[in-house]
């Protein structure tokens, strides 16, 4: 989720709680309209007057937008069972969480978890996910290379099972500090992979912490992500730069001070499906699993969204020009062909200006590129992982979930 995500979150929020008042308006028409005065007994009496009739179209449509705002969902769920009859070859996602857990605890009062799948002494790779999920985004990842790779996984501030910032400070230096905190947990030089703010928090982490880069770190991972405020580099960039004063910031102080509307116009938009077309359209190239759309809806239901406009005020201020001149160890960088929140083109200009990197596109893909193509993804990282640590492996080996 990025900044300009707000707009859809109050245009989906207003809609789903317009359907819910615009039906209740007309079933109350409709019964307020049925009683009727008789002048010969004097009396008013309840007359429904069903029938062909202007008055039984109030009490339908009426009907037919609450079902909507209330199980609309279920619909969705229906047409996506028709043209979403094919499964991943590794199954659909589950949010569970089956590693080592530890709770580190940051001197802004925050704790974080953090959580470590594989052999202990196998080489790390830390991963960072991308804003409003968690780290259960990971699910193929852990199967995938839990194996051979010590994967640490940890929830950013304020999302999943990590505490909330005790300061409200979620901007991408503090998170860049977290990730160094983890980055000494893991206890041997690791390669950094992120995903979207995820990214970002890497390269703030390498304009913060240079020395780290070549000792602490030998490699970093860069997944649909990019390298300024992403306002500038999303698709329809110059519209949504227009509007980041007068409309995206209003919208996320409004988020903040009304955080449990907010969260409350979330569940009707799960309940009316709203959220799952906004997902799908804006995470998944046509090749999806509805399991996996199912997946990332969810994380719309349980994380504050004052901690999200929080985070998103941190990435409007965010830059990370600077480091790209800094980073001089092994980087893959792996964009979505498609992808209209970070658009191929900021990968590319990482990639110009970050001389040791390899540029690898998923195709097709989107945001949410790394689930949708998570074979092709992991084979990606499991090959640079072994290359940045100079691990022989089989040519022909091949990865697959357990």
């Amino acid at each position: 989720m990025l900044p300009f995500s707000i707009i859809f979150v109050w245009l989906f929020g207003l809609l789903s709680l317009g359907l819910i008042g615009g039906g209740a308006y007309l079933v109350w028409a409709w019964y307020r309209d049925s009683w009727v005065y008789d002048p010969f007994l004097d009396r008013v009496f309840f007359d429904p007057n069903i029938g062909l009739n202007w008055h039984t179209a109030l009490l339908v449509a009426g009907i037919t937008l609450l079902i909507w705002a209330l199980a609309g969902g279920l619909l969705v769920r229906l047409s996506a069972a028709l043209f979403h009859r094919g499964r991943p070859a590794n199954g659909d996602p589950q949010h569970i969480r089956d590693g080592r857990a530890q709770r580190l605890e940051r001197p802004d009062g925050t704790v974080l978890q953090v959580e470590s799948y594989g052999p202990d002494d196998a080489p790390p790779i830390i991963l960072t996910h991308g804003w409003g999920t968690n780290s259960t985004e990971w699910y193929y990842l852990k199967r995938q290379l839990g194996d051979r790779f010590r994967l640490i996984v940890w929830d950013l501030p304020g999302v999943g099972m990590s505490t909330r910032s005790e300061t409200r400070d979620y901007s991408l230096e503090t998170f860049a500090g977290h990730l160094d905190a983890v980055l000494r947990f893991a206890g041997k030089p690791a390669i950094l992979l992120g995903h979207s703010i995820g990214g970002m928090t890497i390269l703030t982490f390498c304009r913060l912490f240079p020395e780290a880069l070549g000792s602490r770190v030998v490699g970093l991972a860069l997944v649909h992500t990019t390298y300024v405020n992403p306002v500038r580099t999303a698709r329809l960039a110059p519209i949504l730069t227009a509007l980041e004063r007068p409309l995206i910031v209003p919208l996320l102080h409004l988020a903040i001070w009304l955080s449990p509307l907010v969260l409350l116009m979330n569940w009707l938009g799960y309940l009316n499906g709203m959220l799952h077309i906004s997902n799908q359209q804006s995470g998944f190239a046509g090749t999806e699993s509805w399991g996996q759309v199912e997946f990332v809806t969810r994380y719309n239901l349980y994380t504050s969204p004052a901690v999200l406009a929080r985070g998103m005020f941190g990435m409007l201020r965010y830059d990370a020009r600077p480091a790209l001149p800094l980073i001089t160890i092994p980087t893959l960088i792996v964009p979505g062909d498609r992808d209209p929140m970070c658009t191929p083109e900021a990968s590319e200009y990482i990639h110009q200006h970050v001389g040791s990197s390899k540029l690898a596109p998923l195709a097709p893909a989107k945001h949410m590129g790394l689930m949708e193509r998570n074979q092709e993804f992991a084979e990606l990282v499991a090959a640079f992982a072994a290359s940045a640590f100079q691990i022989s492996v089989s040519p022909d080996q091949r990865l697959v979930a357990k």
